[in-house]
């Protein structure tokens, strides 16, 4: 689905604004008129979970839905670092200052086109200052309720991410490690 979504919005040459043409059996599009190649794009994107002692951080931006806490997320800017994005996140959106931050592993996320690099990272102290434009909730969880979580029981007031996604990978890795 994602392919055939950067193929519908990728018609044009971005060179020379002709119309492009499938080739590589759908891995790219050619235009005929300048002989462009144009690829499908993963935009990086760091996501972090912050720890201090026995405890993780876990928010909720605006666009989840109620209840729903996962690691904290942003795009990497021009010349920035993985590790200077996480960093930069989670000063920005929670006010948490990290230190040693720790790369983990990464997950596609194709919509919308994200290559997920996960992190792990200490915090300097488990104050919070949230930019109410990016994160609406955010609380430290400790570890005991985090591992409660991910045996199964619920919470009616939240809940961790899907199974399938690197943000409860961070989480399980951190909780169980």
């Amino acid at each position: 689905r994602w392919l055939l979504d950067w193929h519908r919005r990728h018609r044009h040459c971005a060179v020379c604004g002709e119309i492009t043409t499938v080739a590589d059996g759908g891995a790219k599009r050619l235009c005929l008129t300048c002989k462009a190649e144009h690829f499908p794009r993963s935009d990086p994107v760091a996501i972090v979970l912050a720890t201090h002692g026995d405890a993780c951080l876990l928010g909720r931006g605006p666009h989840f839905p109620p209840g729903a806490l996962s690691a904290l997320a942003g795009f990497i800017e021009a010349a920035e670092t993985p590790e200077e994005c996480a960093a930069r996140e989670l000063r920005e959106e929670a006010g948490v200052r990290l230190t040693d931050i720790r790369y983990q592993f990464s997950q596609p996320w194709p919509f919308p086109s994200s290559l997920m690099m996960g992190f792990l990272a200490d915090a300097a102290d488990r104050d919070l200052n949230l930019d109410m434009r990016e994160i609406v909730e955010a609380r430290w969880l400790e570890r005991p309720e985090i591992i409660s979580l991910l045996n199964g029981d619920n919470r009616e007031e939240f809940f961790l991410p899907p199974r399938f996604t690197i943000a409860r990978r961070l989480i399980e890795c951190w909780a169980r490690g």
